[in-house]
């Protein structure tokens, strides 16, 4: 078994940008389907799973239910999810 950290958006999904309210709407974003089937089949495989995201890192709101529930409606298998994190990788 691996572990694997996938963040979430502009990786497994694409939030659409509101310039008039200078803000990504994060509930409005289209997954990637291609890319959940990817993870999921490394779910399937016995593999721990995480999704980092740094939603609401700066605005201090704390989006992890609608998160959870955002990436369960897309049909997102994972072990774990991390929200308001602001990590920093090179892989």
């Amino acid at each position: 078994m691996k572990t694997y950290c996938f963040d979430l958006d502009h990786t497994l999904c694409e939030p659409p940008y509101n310039k008039e309210k200078k803000r990504w709407m994060y509930f409005d974003a289209q997954p990637y389907l291609d890319r959940i089937e990817f993870v999921n089949k490394l779910w399937e495989e016995g593999n721990h799973i995480i999704i980092e995201t740094a939603r609401g890192c700066n605005s201090k709101i704390n989006h992890y239910e609608n998160t959870y529930n955002q990436l369960r409606s897309w049909g997102l298998k994972f072990h774990t999810l991390r929200t308001g994190v602001k990590f920093g990788a090179n892989y």
